[in-house]
């Protein structure tokens, strides 16, 4: 599901609000996320997940086609950690013995 998906989903699911202020509270709700984030701060949903800032320290990697060290700069990275109640959704057919059919 893209943002834009999103809107309409919950546009659909409460006609009462208007499409533009649903959209209005959806990217107020990312860029407060992703604020959080670049302060180095973490974000928890509970029951959803958290989001947090990982350090990855400078490292020597290798130019896959040519095989050269290459210097890779230190960085932070974004993490998602899922909450149990989402783990549990997510697993909930398969731990019952299911399969879910998957498709890419």
């Amino acid at each position: 599901m893209i943002k834009s998906e999103l809107v309409e989903k919950l546009a659909n699911d409460n006609p009462q609000l208007f499409a533009r202020d649903i959209e209005k509270i959806v990217n107020t709700l990312f860029d407060e996320i992703a604020d959080a984030l670049a302060r180095g701060d973490r974000v928890e949903l509970r029951g959803f997940g958290a989001f947090s800032v990982k350090h990855r320290a400078a490292r020597i990697g290798r130019n896959p086609r040519t095989g050269e060290a290459v210097a890779i700069d230190e960085k932070w990275t974004p993490f998602f950690k899922a909450g149990k109640e989402m783990r549990l959704r997510l697993n909930k057919n398969y731990n019952q013995g299911q399969v879910i059919d998957v498709k890419f």
